[in-house]
């Protein structure tokens, strides 16, 4: 018996793995920038409070730089997670995961191709299944077995 909560391996590997497709969109993609209207609009202003003012181009560089150093932020720090690991979890994670790719790579080529020498499945679906507990640990997304028995 263990003090340990039993962790769900399916959800904590897909948990992992949507993280990761999210890193790869936040490096990877470039996103458009939000610009300020140039073109008057008219809107209908009932009476209200009047102490409160806009002003459009400061919200819209305010988002844009915020939003750029989240992206900056969430990909260092899957970065240092995965530059932490140890040396076969990391080349596995970089190498499956984190390139450009990664729609045409599939798990064969990287344990039959790019490991040299190639290992086996088994053997490459535990150094994942390491990796990606490493990850979840850190990054906060374990997912628990729920426990059905009630005492």
């Amino acid at each position: 018996m263990s003090f340990l909560p039993e962790i769900d391996r399916r959800a904590t590997q897909a948990a992992v793995e949507d993280a990761l497709e999210r890193y790869r969109l936040f490096k990877f993609l470039i996103d458009d920038e939000r610009e300020a209207s140039i073109t008057a609009g008219y809107n209908e202003r009932f009476h209200g409070p009047t102490n409160v003012t806009s002003d459009q181009t400061a919200d819209i560089a305010i988002h844009n730089a915020d939003k750029q150093a989240k992206r900056k932020s969430y990909c260092d720090r899957i970065e240092r997670v995965v530059r932490r690991m140890p040396r076969m979890e990391r080349f596995l994670i970089e190498e499956r995961y984190l390139t450009k790719e990664h729609d045409y790579i599939t798990d064969y080529n990287v344990y039959n191709q790019v490991f040299q020498p190639p290992i086996s499945e088994g053997k490459y679906r535990h150094i994942r299944w390491k990796a990606f507990y490493k990850l979840a640990s850190d990054l906060n997304l374990l997912v628990e077995v729920e426990n059905q028995s009630t005492r």
